[in-house]
């Protein structure tokens, strides 16, 4: 993840969650001539085509697909914690409480439909 086109709440990173990370990836590089971003065997980041070494996606390999069956969305903000507020404020729930990992912090809300998304900010 990086902040060079990165928008304030805009949406900013799509993942996917994955059964079989080859088949995926090679279905993608197929379809849609996407490039990755290998980490390992659980998580290859989906490089943008337009800017080198920027990525906007990633695939996560999981025993099963997300129980809801739909991708994971992230959203970039310049103050998490304003964010967070943010959200509860609007009649969002906080699931993960913001941590670390390593381009940042992160945090997962639900959305009043109950809708899981996250949001990150650069440390």
């Amino acid at each position: 993840m990086t902040t060079g086109r990165a928008r304030h709440h805009s949406l900013n990173y799509v993942e996917l969650t994955v059964t079989d990370m080859a088949k995926a990836m090679a279905f993608y590089t197929d379809a849609f001539g996407w490039r990755f971003n290998n980490y390992g065997p659980q998580y290859s980041g989906i490089a943008s085509p337009d800017h080198e070494g920027e990525e906007v996606g990633g695939l996560l390999l999981a025993e099963t697909a997300r129980p809801q069956g739909g991708p994971f969305v992230l959203l970039y903000s310049e103050n998490l914690d304003d964010t967070a507020q943010s959200i509860v404020a609007a009649g969002g729930r906080i699931l993960q409480e913001p941590y670390e990992f390593p381009g940042g912090r992160r945090l997962h809300f639900a959305d009043p439909s109950d809708n899981e998304l996250g949001v990150w900010a650069l440390s």
